[in-house]
């Protein structure tokens, strides 16, 4: 124990909506929901991620659950540096080290703003970063799944995270044109509440949402392998009572259909304004779907049905942001240029 357990460590960090993931050497190391547990008499912080996602809809009243993230940027800043912290502290669990400080790379929406960059980087300053690198979801989700984004050639890149849709068309190491949008999985989960209380009478929360989401979740009401209908309980509006529903996945396209619609005008109106070099290239290799949202069955199918243009998934799309962050934390000196 002494001096040199003072070092700096350099990790890449994906600070999303949904979900707060890090990177250490090439590995991801946490893993969790971004959500904060607090006393309300105490201020004191109970639980971080997946244990504070536990008590959310199921807390008694001295528990506020927090999200501190609201659309891809801070909403709450208090509880952003609190969950930093909890997470760096998962991390560093089990380490035999004194103390630590950070050099990270976080990924950041690209229509954030120079006061939500801010609020970003002072969270991270507070939680103990020495040094603070941001860099946009789309350039990292494209260096994620390995293109190059240093050269001429345009890629399309639609990364779907909890709060926000990224879309943008990339060359030349930077974004030539892009939308970026409030609309993704929050509000998916968010239709599923409001017609699960519209059509079945029935009042569930958010958690039992995204449950029905990840269990019969389809952008199309015409799958070639639908998955079986899912039982769902909540409350009944009428009598009170605990009421049991089975909801199939074409319910959930019906649902999810004015939100995804947003989407797809976001998507023509990038390529409207796409400079018709780069849209030769992306009529060639086509749309690059990440984020959890392109998980949703069939999302691909819809998208290319109402542009025309080869729509892929990219392999594992839930970590290909935060595996960008990590590329370019790896090689800072030659990606130092795209971080702000």
């Amino acid at each position: 124990m002494g001096f040199f357990n003072f070092i700096t460590q350099e990790i890449a960090i994906d600070l999303g909506t949904a979900n707060f993931l890090i990177i250490h050497n090439d590995k991801i190391v946490v893993d969790e929901p971004s959500i904060v547990a607090y006393s309300r008499s105490s201020g004191k912080v109970i639980a971080v991620g997946s244990k504070a996602m536990q008590m959310e809809g199921k807390a008694h009243e001295d528990i506020r659950i927090v999200r501190p993230l609201k659309d891809g940027v801070i909403a709450d800043f208090h509880a952003a540096e609190h969950m930093i912290k909890g997470m760096l502290q998962m991390f560093q669990a089990g380490k035999n080290r004194l103390t630590s400080s950070f050099r990270m790379v976080i990924c950041v929406p690209s229509g954030i703003t120079e006061v939500e960059k801010r609020a970003i980087r002072d969270s991270a300053l507070i939680a103990g970063a020495k040094e603070v690198y941001l860099i946009h979801e789309p350039i990292a989700a494209a260096v994620g799944i390995g293109l190059d984004v240093l050269e001429p050639n345009g890629h399309m890149v639609i990364d779907i995270g909890g709060g926000t849709t990224e879309i943008a068309v990339i060359a030349l190491s930077g974004i030539v044109c892009d939308q970026s949008i409030r609309v993704a999985g929050d509000n998916f989960d968010s239709d599923i509440v409001h017609y699960m209380r519209r059509q079945h009478n029935i009042m569930i929360g958010k958690p039992t949402a995204e449950r029905i989401k990840l269990a019969v979740g389809s952008a199309l009401p015409e799958l070639q392998e639908p998955p079986e209908n899912v039982a769902i309980k909540g409350r009944d509006l009428m009598t009170g009572l605990p009421k049991q529903v089975e909801v199939s996945y074409t319910d959930v396209a019906r649902y999810l259909d004015r939100s995804l619609s947003k989407i797809e005008d976001a998507i023509l109106k990038t390529l409207e304004i796409t400079p018709p070099e780069l849209s030769g290239d992306i009529h060639q290799s086509g749309i690059y779907l990440t984020g959890g949202g392109a998980l949703l069955r069939g999302l691909d199918k819809r998208i290319s049905s109402r542009t025309k243009l080869p729509t892929h998934v990219v392999e594992d799309p839930l970590r290909a942001v935060v595996r960008g962050t990590g590329i370019a934390l790896k090689n800072i000196g030659r990606f130092r240029f795209l971080m702000r």
